[in-house]
């Protein structure tokens, strides 16, 4: 498309118009759209940090499994769970010290998300009448099934647990400024595992056991769970260690909303 251009010019006693065309292009409303979209911030993750974010989410859904069986450490007795749910706090205390709350809070949205989604379709799959020559079912039932009491222990104490490991592990970084990862990583993991174990236990069996049984399992399970963060300490440092040289990043978690539905605030 042309814009035509006049222009006047006074020439022998009498003003003279010269017309000219300059070529016009039409902006597209899309473009300007994708203009004012650009404006804003991107917000991007890197590959580990998703590997990180996979990871976790993986070792929630096989604890959920495992923990349908009751293993015998010792004289205590523990679900099987045990083995492998607290690789997720150390994901957790990794993700966390790394990238900061905000991150650690987006992933422990996300994996309460796949916990749901795992029972839903659990929960479907066992519904779901099954080929009148397969046998499996109350097996099948009693491996990936539970009762709605059981479900609703589970995920309130992996959100709150989780919830507050990320929490005491960002305040106690910006009050030590960043010394101490060994302790932070310890007591983080003791007060996120102490109030999962609490929390899990007391909806889940109150009522069916004698409160002191409640009280060496709240206990046994807690202190399981923190020697093995105690144990694997070693190479959870090493972890973090490469990751932050890896990332070029060690968050610190200032002026920032500890409030716990801020999921877009990555």
């Amino acid at each position: 498309m042309n814009h035509k251009i006049v222009n006047c010019k006074y020439l022998n006693g009498k003003w003279q118009k010269n017309y000219t065309f300059a070529p016009c292009f039409r902006v597209e409303s899309r473009v300007l759209g994708n203009h004012v979209k650009n404006k804003k911030m991107k917000k991007e993750v890197s590959v580990l940090f998703m590997l990180a974010g996979i990871l976790f989410a993986t070792c929630l859904l096989i604890s959920n499994i495992l923990a349908t069986k009751i293993l015998m450490i010792g004289p205590w007795s523990a679900p099987a769970g045990v083995l492998i749910f607290p690789v997720a706090y150390i994901l957790n205390d990794v993700i966390t010290e790394v990238w900061g709350f905000t991150k650690a809070r987006l992933i422990i949205w996300t994996g309460f998300a796949v916990n749901v989604l795992a029972v839903v379709f659990f929960t479907a799959g066992i519904v779901i009448p099954g080929a009148p020559f397969w046998q499996n079912q109350e097996a099948f039932a009693t491996i990936l099934g539970n009762t709605p009491r059981i479900v609703l222990a589970s995920l309130s104490a992996y959100l709150i647990g989780s919830f507050l490991n990320a929490f005491v592990m960002s305040r106690m970084k910006v009050m030590t400024k960043g010394k101490g990862f060994s302790a932070r990583a310890i007591l983080s993991t003791l007060a996120g595992e102490s109030a999962d174990s609490l929390i899990f236990i007391c909806i889940a069996f109150i009522g069916q056991f004698p409160a002191g049984v409640l009280i060496t399992m709240i206990f046994t399970q807690a202190m399981m769970k923190t020697v093995y963060e105690i144990l694997i300490l070693p190479v959870t440092i090493w972890v973090v260690n490469f990751v932050k040289r890896a990332e070029g990043v060690d968050t610190f978690d200032t002026n920032l909303s500890y409030n716990l539905f801020r999921v877009k605030e990555i």
